[in-house]
């Protein structure tokens, strides 16, 4: 089946790809090997300047719609408000980090492309290689998981590959990766929202690491906890003991409705580009969640790279222009790594004095409103 442009993935950032095209008239299928929808609420951060971009697809107040917006964020530590961030500044479209778990974006975004062309998204379809004679790429695609589709295969102008940090496409191009691996370690997971904080996000500075706490839909807040060591038990209770030891506050263990554990570590691909096919979001650069960049850095990845696509069709594309893209996100991603270096430098544990300096520090970044606009607009990727 010929078509202009292949999607290999159809999480996040392939579905917003594929309806920046799809409007713009382009032919897209987008082959996801999950025969159905993602039920996990993992990235849940939606910073301002990727509202923006999801306005492009015509999906900004959907999403606002459906998720909670997060004006203001507390720094606690030892039951003390030692800082606040405003977020009222950062953006005048959208001053806020919209909280909005990542099934339910997905939702939106698988509707608004079938909205589009009822058939692009393609589901249990796995790709099993890909083949780039130069003007066009053959895409081999076998059954997916659960699938009991016939094997069938595509050719197209270009291959996208979005298919997530241990990107099958990228290991069977054979790209290298720069990985790094950080000492943090991480238990998350969703209760029933007590109101305590309203729709604040909060971070529990302590002297054993970090707790932060965030609102989301429906009455649940999400909880993550910084650990030592990978966490050896992942259920309910352990993780409600771990946020009231820390912080006072004990999630109703029964309520839960997500857990997750997670360890940090970051991937960069030596190249992105390789020649008609692109490595796009987590596939091109993976980078820790603390901060919840990474989903936004994906979607900004597609938006500078879709007007790229559509001259690589007209066949005006040059090679300056692609190394312009190819360095200019690899840029943003740098920028966004060193982010959420920062992000959990600041919540690992800290002896009772140097906890001191630390939240004295924050106080007074929080006490200057030109320091505070500036840190709130680093923490929003403006």
């Amino acid at each position: 089946m010929e078509t202009d442009v292949v999607i290999v993935g159809g999480g996040p950032v392939g579905l917003y790809l594929a309806a920046l095209l799809l409007q713009a008239g382009v032919r897209v299928r987008v082959l996801e090997q999950r025969p159905s929808p993602n039920g996990h609420s993992r990235a849940i951060g939606i910073h301002p300047p990727a509202l923006a971009a999801l306005a492009d697809v015509g999906l900004a107040s959907a999403l606002v719609h459906a998720g909670v917006p997060i004006r203001r964020g507390l720094a606690i530590s030892g039951g003390r408000t030692v800082g606040a961030m405003e977020f009222s500044s950062v953006s005048r479209r959208y001053p806020f980090v919209l909280a909005l778990p990542q099934h339910r974006t997905e939702q939106l975004l698988a509707e608004r492309v079938r909205t589009l062309d009822p058939d692009a998204l393609v589901r249990g379809a796995r790709v099993t290689g890909v083949a780039d004679d130069g003007g066009q790429v053959a895409v081999s695609v076998g059954p997916g998981l659960g699938a009991a589709d016939p094997a069938r295969g595509y050719a197209a102008q270009v291959v996208i590959a979005a298919d997530g940090a241990r990107s099958g496409l990228r290991q069977q191009l054979g790209v290298p990766v720069a990985r790094k691996t950080y000492p943090d370690h991480y238990l998350m997971g969703d209760f029933a929202d007590a109101g305590t904080h309203g729709e604040k996000a909060v971070l529990f500075l302590e002297r054993h690491g970090i707790v932060e706490s965030f609102p989301l839909p429906g009455g649940v807040r999400r909880w993550v906890v910084r650990l030592g060591a990978p966490a050896a038990a992942t259920d309910p209770l352990h993780l409600a003991h771990l946020v009231r030891d820390r912080t006072g506050i004990l999630p109703e263990p029964g309520s839960n409705s997500m857990l997750s554990a997670f360890s940090v570590h970051t991937t960069a691909a030596r190249k992105t580009v390789l020649g008609r096919v692109v490595l796009l979001g987590d596939a091109a650069h993976e980078i820790s969640p603390i901060g919840g960049q990474g989903m936004n850095l994906g979607w900004l990845d597609a938006q500078a790279l879709a007007p790229l696509i559509h001259r690589v069709l007209a066949g005006t594309a040059t090679p300056a222009e692609v190394c312009r893209y190819e360095s200019g996100r690899r840029q943003a991603a740098a920028r966004a790594a060193r982010q959420a270096g920062i992000n959990m430098m600041l919540g690992r544990p800290l002896p009772p004095a140097l906890l001191g300096l630390r939240n004295a520090a924050l106080a007074a970044v929080a006490s200057s409103p030109p320091v505070n606009r500036w840190v709130a607009r680093r923490f929003t990727m403006q």
